[in-house]
């Protein structure tokens, strides 16, 4: 009998400890997982944001946000296997780090990250490396040149979003902080939207506005994109748990709640200011449900889900119709009041829906303390972004212009900028 429990302590200890040799070993459950987030989440720029923005804008500018929406993704895939995700992802100082995985050098096929290959890891933040630009893209809709685009996209993608993603995601300073940003709304949403309302300011309003009305060509096209961008959230909060777990099945669930929840907010208060609610209105309302999520759908529960939904659909409302008519600023498609702000609301309100009092998994949180690091972080991040991004735009305005001519604005981006037409009938 001893001898059976001495030949089997070996066995039986190698099994208490086999957790920790999984951890660094392939999972194909949780590499599927992530295969298919990665998919969701380019789904959500193409063909989903530029759906979304196209639907919104007048029918002579419909071409110029798609094909927008087309280049970055294009372009940004080939900076980030430059240099973007090893800037952002490898060894370095606080605040960005280093060129050491400059074209996936030493990585291989098996390289793991985790429990997932490290180029799914790569191709998975590209697509968030990808959207964040994309993003800021319906704050100047109908009046930049392409050129200048690409170029203040180009820049602010190297200048701001790598650093800013590096401090959270790839252990610089906001990482070593404890700073909660499970999917981006942080690294994505605050900075998209920070950067739109600068560039908005910066480029001046659409010829006409605000006395002339620019109302959306198609919102059909609208809708389509809501419900493309909806469903690829999944990808985007659910994938970041980077395990197919029940981590993730609960950032679907929060993001879910918060997004029909910000969408029935947004739909109750027009009903009631307006007497009929409006389509936009409530597809406006379910984005802003869905970036208000992002930086805490790792952290909560559906008490915090519903939470969020309520505070992002009231908050961002308030924002993108009676804060931006009394400054006076043209954010065409209200990225600020949308991103900007619902990724700022989230931010905060992660640190008090993430303790177990209000249902969240971080156990007795100091909410305090952690809501004190939530804002330095939010807040640096709002400062940083707004002054680097003011700097690239007027550099740019300087060497080659940032707007189209008049004629070619009242002519429409399509034919001024590309020689061709969305609708030819």
């Amino acid at each position: 009998m001893f001898a059976r429990l001495f030949l089997s302590a070996p066995i039986l200890a190698l099994l208490i400890a086999a957790p920790a040799f999984a951890e660094n070993e392939l999972d194909t459950g949780d590499t599927a997982w992530i295969l298919a987030s990665t998919a969701l989440v380019l789904f959500m720029t193409l063909p989903g944001l530029a759906l979304f923005y196209g639907g919104l804008v007048r029918t002579k500018n419909v071409l110029s946000v798609l094909m927008q929406c087309l280049a970055l993704a294009a372009v940004i895939t080939v900076l980030w296997t430059a240099f973007g995700y090893s800037l952002a992802f490898s060894e370095g100082g606080t605040l960005i780090g280093g060129f050491e995985k400059s074209f996936l050098r030493g990585i291989t096929a098996d390289t793991l990250t985790g429990t997932i290959p490290e180029v799914l890891f790569f191709v998975f933040q590209m697509t968030f490396a990808i959207i964040t630009p994309a993003l800021m893209i319906g704050a100047f809709a109908e009046r930049m040149k392409f050129s200048a685009m690409m170029w203040f996209c180009v820049l602010w993608l190297v200048v701001v979003y790598l650093p800013i993603c590096h401090m959270t995601w790839g252990g610089g300073w906001f990482s070593e902080l404890g700073v909660f940003d499970f999917a981006g709304g942080i690294v994505v949403h605050i900075t998209a939207g920070i950067g739109a309302l600068v560039a908005c300011i910066v480029i001046g309003p659409r010829n006409g506005y605000p006395k002339t009305p620019m109302l959306p060509h198609n919102l059909t096209m609208c809708v389509t994109g809501t419900g493309m961008l909806w469903v690829g959230w999944y990808g985007f909060n659910g994938g970041s748990a980077l395990g197919a777990n029940g981590g993730a099945a609960m950032a679907a669930v929060v993001t879910q709640i918060s997004a029909a929840t910000a969408a029935c907010t947004w739909m109750a208060i027009e009903w009631v200011r307006y007497g009929k609610p409006s389509v936009l209105g409530i597809a406006t309302g379910a984005i802003a449900g869905l970036a208000a999520v992002t930086p805490a759908s790792g952290y909560i529960g559906p008490v915090g889900g519903l939470a969020i939904g309520l505070a992002s659909g009231a908050l961002c409302y308030l924002a993108s119709t009676s804060i931006k008519r009394t400054l006076g600023y043209d954010d065409s498609l209200d990225v600020f009041g949308v991103h900007g702000v619902g990724g700022f609301v989230g931010t905060l309100l992660a640190a008090v829906f993430a303790s177990e009092i209000f249902g969240g998994n971080q156990g007795a949180l100091p909410i305090a303390s952690q809501f004190g690091i939530q804002l330095l972080a939010a807040v640096v991040t709002v400062v940083y972004t707004a002054a680097a991004s003011w700097v690239i735009l007027k550099s740019i305005e300087a060497l080659i212009g940032l707007r189209v001519h008049e004629e070619d604005e009242t002519r429409g981006l399509d034919v001024s900028l590309h020689e061709e037409r969305g609708y030819d009938y």
